[in-house]
């Protein structure tokens, strides 16, 4: 007899929500590597006989001009602006995802997350601002607040079934929180001026993208039209094009136009017909009715699971990588490691991270579970929060990001890039020796065979 796996309710959970956890977390590992090695090249690079032709690259200027819009920015600007808008749409549509059918989904799952990545980013912020209060730095207490997935995920990816797969997920669900709450500190304060003009298109082109989702259309080349111009407008306005990437997908359509049981009956019925036209040697009606079961499953997924799952390894393998290569080239020096050593910037990034994250992740999920209102992740231990809360500490990604923003000035900027990539390096070896070290190869099924499927 077969078993529907869409009536088999638990089989069902475990397809809504672990799967995709599961492909997210295996997609983002194996792109640290890539995240890696682009931003090793690009250290090499600033670093070679050839570096000033990494800096003319990255800072030259382009443009683009069309009846509708021009846009003039360095090819590096444009990384930023357009491919890290892209990168954040699919954190977006992450997010959207937990919170539907995934480990943020119900109150108890979703408070552990939360409150380490509350934790996770007041304390590096409180601690940057002490450090740096009053400096002329003090403007990028942002920086430390951010946890870089793919890294911290590669690191734990390395430690095979040492770390139960309710820690991976832990660990993604409050990097994940980390990267919405930079992008709210990015639109609240690191945006400069606001063209209400531009800000009054990218409002008209949000009330038109409302309109298509309540009339329910599907079609996923209208979203995109409607969502390159709203990122445009978004992009003149003078707020950071990233939040139109965010919105974007929080837009974007989380249920499937047919439901398990729908699907169920009409695919077996498709079926029947499929198959008495293959008797009949009827190989017109074949097709047709191999195309509206192709229509029919791919109704049955969500736009925002299709979509997710067609950006993702964009993001992971092309897009991040791109931007590491354009945003980790720092040309080191006697004079830099004389000024980061002592300057207040890359002494409070450092502490943030380092410091910062462990701690304000750990205690906070020390509290919400004492409390009562949450519960360590199914065979965690608290070893494995510290792990989580250390790696938290890789900032890289985002925290350049921020760099980029927070700083006009070309000496602070690398003083915080040195800051970022030595913490980023110090907690990526603080958390696998500490989960190496104490926590045993796991020997429960259930963990090994998770461990296996990620």
């Amino acid at each position: 007899m077969m078993i529907n796996p869409f009536r088999a309710g638990g089989e069902f959970v475990a397809e809504r929500v672990f799967r995709p956890a599961q492909a997210f977390v295996k997609t983002e590992a194996s792109g640290a590597f890539l995240l890696f090695a682009a931003a090793f090249i690009a250290i090499l690079w600033a670093n070679s006989p050839w570096d000033a032709s990494y800096f003319d690259l990255w800072n030259r200027q382009l443009s683009i001009d069309t009846s509708l819009f021009k846009v003039e920015k360095t090819l590096g600007k444009l990384v930023n602006d357009g491919l890290m808008t892209v990168f954040f749409f699919v954190v977006g549509l992450e997010i959207k995802r937990e919170f539907v059918h995934g480990e943020l989904s119900s109150r108890r799952r979703a408070t552990l997350p939360l409150a380490a990545a509350a934790g996770g980013m007041v304390v590096p912020a409180l601690i940057f601002a002490v450090i740096n209060a009053g400096g002329s730095g003090s403007h990028g207490w942002g920086i430390p607040m951010a946890t870089d997935i793919a890294f911290a995920l590669g690191v734990l990816m390395l430690l095979g079934n040492r770390i139960p797969f309710g820690v991976k997920v832990f660990l993604l669900a409050f990097a994940i929180v980390d990267d919405l709450g930079a992008i709210l500190v990015i639109a609240l304060f690191y945006t400069e001026s606001i063209s209400l003009e531009a800000l009054a298109w990218a409002g008209a082109m949000l009330v038109v993208l409302l309109a298509a989702k309540r009339a329910n259309v599907r079609s996923t080349d209208v979203y995109l039209v409607l969502g390159i111009l709203f990122w445009l407008a978004v992009l003149k306005s003078g707020i950071h094009a990233t939040i139109a990437g965010v919105i974007l997908a929080m837009l974007t359509p989380s249920s499937a136009r047919f439901d398990a049981q729908d699907f169920d009956e009409s695919a077996a019925e498709l079926m029947a017909r499929i198959r008495t036209a293959q008797t009949e040697g009827d190989t017109d009606t074949q097709r047709a009715l191999v195309g509206q079961l192709e229509g029919l499953s791919r109704g049955s997924t969500s736009p925002l699971d299709r979509i997710e799952h067609f950006l993702h390894p964009w993001v992971s393998y092309l897009v991040v990588p791109v931007f590491a290569l354009a945003n980790a080239g720092l040309a080191i020096d006697s004079d830099l490691a004389r000024d980061a050593s002592t300057s207040p910037v890359s002494i409070g990034i450092a502490a943030g991270l380092i410091l910062g994250k462990f701690s304000g992740v750990f205690f906070a999920s020390w509290v919400a579970v004492r409390t009562g209102l949450a519960t360590l992740p199914q065979s965690a231990t608290w070893k494995h929060i510290a792990g989580a809360g250390m790696l938290g500490g890789i900032g890289f990604t985002v925290s350049l990001f921020i760099t980029g923003l927070a700083y006009v000035d070309g000496s602070l900027r690398d003083e915080a890039k040195a800051g970022v990539l030595v913490a980023s390096i110090i907690s990526a070896l603080m958390g696998y020796a500490w989960l190496r070290l104490c926590c045993s190869p796991a020997s429960s099924p259930e963990v090994a065979e998770s461990s296996t499927a990620t």
